[in-house]
């Protein structure tokens, strides 16, 4: 992979297409796992693999790429060292944050408020 992009960028005309054709890729990979960060799944790592993409050609990627490795690998080891019960209450934590993110996301994309479409459906029912 190496030799084939070092090939690439030994043309003006390759180098230029190749950094263009990776930011544009990049950008689009970057922009649908935006898009997908309030819904649950892996929004993040999309975004992640967005950068990875950019992370090719441009050193600030890189530099952030490496960056966030190092977070995401330090708080994993923090959380790992933790009881259970703090485990339980970070799961807790993330559990309501992307209930209430789908609930307004539902609520304000469609325009169906859950909590009252299930408290509506418990009361008939």
């Amino acid at each position: 992979m190496r030799t084939t992009l070092d090939l690439i960028r030994s043309n003006p005309t390759g180098r230029a297409a190749l950094r263009i054709g990776v930011g544009v890729t990049g950008a689009i990979v970057v922009i649908i796992g935006l898009i997908l960060v309030p819904l649950p799944g892996p929004g993040w790592l999309i975004v992640i693999g967005g950068l990875a993409i950019w992370a090719v050609e441009f050193h600030w990627a890189r530099r952030l790429l490496a960056f966030t490795r190092r977070h995401v690998t330090a708080w994993t080891r923090w959380v790992t060292r933790q009881s259970l019960l703090v485990r339980g209450a970070i799961a807790l934590a993330c559990f309501l944050f992307v209930s209430v993110v789908v609930w307004l996301s539902v609520k304000l994309g469609l325009g169906i408020d859950l909590v009252a479409t299930v408290l509506k459906y418990l009361a008939t029912n």
